[in-house]
């Protein structure tokens, strides 16, 4: 009856809850980088200690809506953001309806609705200040940078080699994807929060130090998402400064179409078929890096098998999809045996691992475009709010979240973590920064 050990815990957050929900809220935070996924009877999951204060604070915000809901400002769910969050949320529960599997898409909308309600609803209510921005960075940053610093001293032991990453990451990250990327998305945090505290002092030799961490955890986890990510961030800063923002999508939407139209020609997408014995797995980054570029790449050709099998999916059910959630029990129907791999059995039940394509399948192109149009008002918003702001500590601020905002988005073309705790919380809480600056600075 371990349980028993815990209830005493539990009681006093529930207290804590009815005195300052405000202090569970920033304990939630920090639980994050530390949660560990734990199996539960009957083949659910969740992760401990996060998803209860999770369960806590959504039983409380409808309470304290309930009470209180003539306080809030109107204005915030006229928002744009809102509103385009409204829209992705109505358009789920529709696709929730007709699923092919209604009680594993209801799961995963009770899921996404205390995400949205923690990560974007309470979080607009307590981070509108430099005050609140400090105390989620550094809620975040101590956790994560003793995780990190955990995993980093134990990958030494094995001389920091290729193979070994995965083994050192337990109990707190899945794998060396989620756990690099994680550091990539948060690093924007730490590196502006510096701007916050006088140059040597005690706190910015803390984040200078976390920054040095962070940058060894992802040069040693060997993740090449979370290489480029790094790499884009500079960009994206400059992208956001020269207001290039509108054109840079535009350019992304355009190249994507055309690369799509060049896959549809002629069946010009067989020619990224694999050679089933040469995909395989690489015991060294360097081979791995070289596996990449010739398509020989079994993390990489697996993706793409699961691609194919989405574009099937997606010509099946292009108006409501699938319903949400229900990707890995259908897709094996779509696959094309051609560029099977390996690993294609799946055993890890893994996803589509391109987060706008698995929307597209389960949500149907409809739910796709709503996505999309919700990730681009927050970056709009975003680079329009940093152009209105004369404040340096809520600049800080705002480039932070839109940093973390942006490269999640990018992130997604190759992963479908935006689910997890420890990438969604980020991606809502990020909006919900972005949208609150651009409130309270908005002409009129």
């Amino acid at each position: 009856m371990t349980w028993l050990i815990l209830l005493p815990a539990g009681l006093a957050v529930v207290w804590l809850a009815m005195v300052d929900i405000r202090k569970v809220f920033f304990l939630m935070i920090g639980s994050i980088p530390l949660s560990t996924e734990v199996s539960l009877p009957g083949g659910l999951a969740t992760d401990l200690p996060s998803e209860p204060l999770m369960w806590l604070l959504t039983l409380a915000g409808f309470i304290w809506f309930s009470r209180n809901w003539r306080q809030v400002d109107v204005r915030f769910f006229r928002h744009p953001v809102t509103l385009a969050l409204f829209a992705h949320l109505f358009w789920l529960t529709i696709c929730v309806a007709t699923s092919q599997n209604f009680l594993v898409s209801f799961k995963s909308l009770l899921a996404k609705g205390w995400y949205v309600v923690v990560f974007y609803f309470w979080a607009a209510r307590f981070l509108n200040s430099e005050r609140d921005f400090k105390a989620l960075m550094w809620w975040f940053f101590v956790p994560l940078f003793l995780a990190t610093t955990s995993v980093v001293w134990r990958h030494a032991g094995y001389d920091f080699s290729f193979e070994s990453i995965n083994g050192c990451l337990e109990p707190f990250f899945r794998n060396h994807v989620m756990y690099a990327c994680l550091l990539a998305i948060f690093l924007p945090f730490v590196w502006y929060g510096t701007y916050w505290y006088r140059r040597f002092s005690g706190a910015w030799w803390l984040l200078i130090l976390g920054v040095l961490v962070f940058l060894a955890g992802i040069n040693f986890a060997y993740t090449r998402a979370a290489y480029g990510a790094l790499v884009l961030a500079i960009g994206v800063y400059w992208i956001v400064r020269w207001r290039l923002m509108k054109a840079t999508l535009v350019a992304v939407a355009l190249a994507f179409t055309l690369f799509v139209t060049f896959l549809g020609t002629r069946n010009n997408w067989l020619l990224f078929a694999p050679e089933y014995e040469k995909a395989i797995s690489h015991q060294s980054f360097d081979r791995l890096l070289e596996a990449t570029t010739k398509l020989e790449d079994i993390s990489t050709m697996e993706r793409v098998y699961r691609w194919v099998a989405a574009s099937y999916m997606i010509q099946e059910r292009p108006l409501l999809g699938f319903g949400p959630a229900t990707f890995y029990t259908y897709y094996k129907n779509y696959t094309v045996t051609s560029f099977r791999t390996y690993v294609s059995d799946n055993p890890e039940k893994s996803s589509t691992h391109n987060y706008f394509l698995m929307v597209a399948v389960e949500q149907g192109l409809p739910g796709l475009c709503i996505f999309l149009l919700f990730c681009i008002v927050v970056m709009l918003k975003g680079e329009s709010a940093y152009h209105m702001v004369r404040e340096r500590s809520t600049r800080v601020g705002l480039l932070s979240a839109l940093l973390c905002f942006v490269l999640i988005n990018i992130l997604m073309l190759m992963n479908d973590f935006i689910e997890t705790d420890k990438i969604g919380s980020l991606f809502f809480l990020s909006a919900a920064i972005l949208m609150n600056i651009d409130l309270k600075h908005r002409k009129g």
